[in-house]
C-alpha cells in the first residue's frame, strides 16, 4: 500500500488558503490606515502569486537583474516583494490612497473565497478519510 501525497490530493487549495489569509491581513491593514495621512494602499495580484507558487520547476522562467523589472506574471514588485501599491481612483488631499468602500468590498470577496477554499479542502479531507476507512 502506498503513502498519500497530500500535495497531489489537495491541489492548490492549501496554497490558496494561505495566500487568502495573507491578503486579508494586507487589506485589513489598508482599512486600519484609511485615515492615516500619506498612507499608500497595498495589495497583491492573487492569481499571479498563486500561479507563481504552483508553477512547475520545469517551466522556463525569466531572470531578473533588478527587482523593479517585470517578472513572469507581468506585475512589478513593490518594496515588500509581492506587495504592490494600489492606484487611487480619486486623489486625496492628505496623500492617502485608501478607498474604504473598495477595500471593504475586496476584503469581503477575499473572505468568501477563503471560505470556499476551506469548504473545498474540508470535502477533500472527508474523501481521503473515507478512502482510508474503505468507505
Amino acid at each position: 500500500m502506498g503513502s498519500i501525497n497530500f500535495t497531489n490530493a489537495l491541489g492548490i487549495n492549501s496554497s490558496a488558503m494561505q495566500l487568502r489569509a495573507a491578503r486579508a491581513e494586507v487589506l485589513a491593514n489598508n482599512l486600519a490606515n484609511a485615515d492615516t495621512p500619506g498612507y499608500k494602499a497595498r495589495d497583491f495580484d492573487f492569481q499571479a502569486v498563486l500561479a507563481g507558487q504552483t508553477r512547475s520547476k520545469d517551466q522556463l522562467t525569466l531572470a531578473r537583474t533588478h527587482r523593479g523589472h517585470i517578472d513572469n506574471n507581468g506585475a512589478t514588485e513593490g518594496e515588500d516583494g509581492e506587495l504592490l501599491y494600489r492606484t487611487p481612483s480619486q486623489p486625496s488631499i492628505d496623500g492617502n490612497t485608501v478607498d474604504s468602500q473598495i477595500e471593504q468590498a475586496l476584503f469581503a470577496r477575499n473572505s468568501l473565497n477563503y471560505n470556499a477554499s476551506f469548504e473545498f479542502l474540508n470535502g477533500k479531507f472527508k474523501g481521503i478519510k473515507g478512502a482510508i476507512r474503505g468507505e
